[in-house]
């Protein structure tokens, strides 16, 4: 099986290269669109059932849960990433190399994996503490009072106990699709989705238990898909393997070096999810001193429709990775270009289309989550039309850092997501005072825009440049 993938990652003409680009880029966007999915299925319980004000509830507490699957996501692209590129140089040492560069490979796998799983324990632990203990006053620093503040508190409380599930529930699929097994990853995130669904509907809608069953619903799915993403890999250590990966208890260890390296380069990912987090706190606390309640809930609704495009260029990024990180690895500039060139296209285009979708029919999108609240119906009108006119432009961007994460270049993807946010900060304190809620909304298109003007230019002076470059000169002297 692992020749039979190897081979078809391999391939060099441009119909193999866009065979392997889809391979692996629709199930991660499959995954995504589902993981997507349940997330805007969860905003519509929580829509029609608890109106704006459970829509500004869990619009307070999510960016604080959503760094915790950034830090699963930093994880499990690092190792992810890690595992591929050793996966090219292994093919590499069983063609022209020695039985000793072939184990030696074999070893760098297992203390990788270990590796990654020692730091989601430590993450997963340290993360509970900070939740049990902090948990109020985050949401009290983006503005969150009465009733807001209670549906708030309600939804994280669950999570203080399972902040390791939901790491390992962010990193564990993208472990497997880089063990050649991307639809194996894809059905485990339909599956928490698909559950995730089932228990909202059961939690919310028959049991009436508002924002904290919606938590529980999020943590049971999560730790049904960690539990299978675990067995999978312990497979490996039976007779049943289900697993690619050779495994050796004996050589299972934690590495500090392997570990920084991991963080290193999954660092952008984590920045990425911690970036968009802070903005999204930011804007609470804009939103709640410039407008209401309503206009919090209205940029809920914006932020779900928005979500749902990034999950498909994070997809589509994630589709990307596996087969650049082997090309480098394996040293193929060439085709590490075709693959970059063809995810670019379809990741814009993917977000002019929906824009498009979302600039024709706002009424009846904005219905899916409460079509009585004409305040609020308008307001979200308003940002889908002044917050996402540069939505494409912030999927480009995603894929630029996934790139050069996947071409290990850790620095820049990580300089590009601290970019990111940094460049909105002074729109987002000067623009409010000057035109209100407006202000608010066009902070992040407009650093969009600028931000694009900076990063593409990067991408492709790498790739001018590449073809003299020694590609693994930093792998020698790292492992």
């Amino acid at each position: 099986m692992q020749a039979n993938a190897t081979q078809s990652i391999s391939g060099s003409s441009k119909q193999s290269i866009n065979r392997t680009f889809w391979r692996y880029a629709i199930p991660s966007v499959a995954a995504m669109l589902v993981n997507g999915f349940y997330q805007i299925v969860d905003g519509i319980f929580i829509g029609q059932y608890l109106g704006y004000e459970g829509l500004a509830g869990i619009n307070m507490a999510w960016p604080i849960i959503y760094i915790f699957a950034g830090i699963g996501l930093m994880i499990g692209m690092g190792s992810g990433s890690l595992l591929s590129i050793n996966r090219g140089q292994e093919q590499g040492s069983a063609s022209t190399g020695t039985g000793e560069e072939t184990l030696a490979q074999s070893l760098k796998t297992n203390h990788t994996l270990a590796t990654a799983a020692v730091l989601i324990i430590g993450f997963g632990l340290l993360g509970s503490l900070v939740l049990f203990m902090s948990g109020t006053s985050l949401l009290l620093a983006q503005g969150g009072t009465g009733n807001t503040l209670i549906l708030a508190q309600q939804y994280i409380a669950p999570f203080s106990w399972s902040v390791t599930f939901t790491i390992l529930a962010s990193a564990i699929p993208i472990l497997i699709r880089n063990d050649e097994s991307p639809n194996l990853a894809t059905g485990l995130m339909v599956m928490g989705a698909c559950l995730n669904i089932l228990l909202d509907y059961i939690f919310i809608v028959q049991l009436n238990m508002a924002l904290h069953g919606a938590a529980i619903a999020t943590v049971s799915a999560q730790i049904a898909v960690a539990s299978c993403g675990v067995i999978y890999f312990l497979s490996s250590f039976t007779k049943m393997k289900i697993s690619n990966l050779t495994l050796n208890f004996a050589n299972i260890r934690f590495d500090i070096k392997l570990a920084r390296q991991i963080l290193l380069l999954g660092s952008s990912s984590f920045v990425m999810y911690l970036y968009t987090s802070f903005v999204f706190a930011l804007h609470n606390r804009l939103f709640m001193e410039y407008g209401s309640p309503v206009t919090v809930g209205a940029f809920a609704i914006v932020g779900y429709l928005m979500v749902l495009y990034y999950f498909v260029a994070e997809g589509l990024g994630e589709g990307m990775q596996p087969p650049v990180s082997y090309f480098f690895g394996a040293k193929q500039t060439e085709n590490i270009k075709k693959v970059l060139v063809l995810a670019t296209k379809v990741t814009i285009t993917a977000g002019i289309a929906w824009l498009l979708v979302l600039n024709l029919f706002p009424s009846t999108i904005i219905g899916l989550f409460n079509a009585e609240d004409t305040s609020l119906i308008q307001e979200a009108t308003s940002g889908i039309r002044l917050h996402l006119f540069a939505m494409f432009l912030d999927g480009y961007l995603v894929l630029a850092i996934m790139f050069f994460m996947a071409v290990n270049q850790g620095k820049k993807a990580l300089g590009i997501s601290i970019g990111n946010m940094l460049i909105q900060l002074p729109f987002l304190y000067f623009l409010p005072p000057w035109l209100g809620v407006k202000g608010v909304w066009l902070a992040m298109p407009i650093s969009n825009v600028l931000m694009f003007i900076i990063v593409a230019p990067m991408v492709w002076h790498y790739l001018k440049t590449d073809k003299d470059r020694k590609v693994n000169q930093f792998l020698e002297s790292r492992f």
